[in-house]
């Protein structure tokens, strides 16, 4: 019955994750990507903590696959400029780290990666909402 009931919450989720793709702008995808990221992350140190060696790595690479074929991949090289490349320096860079993380089971390294993800985040939230400031200035205007 449990194991139903676990089914039946999984399927919702996945509805309901796949119902907000399907109806997210760009901007909108990227924060996606960002608390993706970050939700595996802290269930990667959670696993840690518990000693849980293969759900741990499971979760570190959730993470780098979200880092590397989502955030990084999202990157325009010729439009962002330097921006863009220092971007993707640091992906690079969190990816690493996200390597060294899982074979040391060290979640200091793990709250790093966490950390920059947050600002980032912090900061493409930032972007989207001054956005939205703007565009209702200039329909008010």
């Amino acid at each position: 019955m449990y194991s139903s009931m676990n089914n039946a919450i999984s399927a919702y989720q996945r509805v309901g994750v796949e119902s907000g793709i399907e109806s997210a702008n760009p901007h909108k995808l990227i924060l996606m990507l960002f608390e993706g990221a970050q939700e595996a992350l802290a269930k990667a140190k959670m696993h840690m903590q518990h000693n849980e060696i293969a759900e741990k790595g499971q979760m570190i690479s959730k993470a780098i696959m979200i880092i590397d074929h989502g955030l990084k991949a999202s990157l325009d090289m010729s439009a962002g400029g330097d921006l863009a490349i220092k971007l993707q320096a640091l992906y690079d860079y969190m990816v690493h780290r996200l390597l060294i993380a899982n074979i040391q089971s060290d979640p200091e390294i793990v709250n790093e990666v966490h950390k920059l993800l947050a600002e980032l985040y912090g900061a493409w939230k930032e972007i989207g909402e001054s956005g939205k400031t703007q565009t209702t200035k200039t329909i008010t205007v």
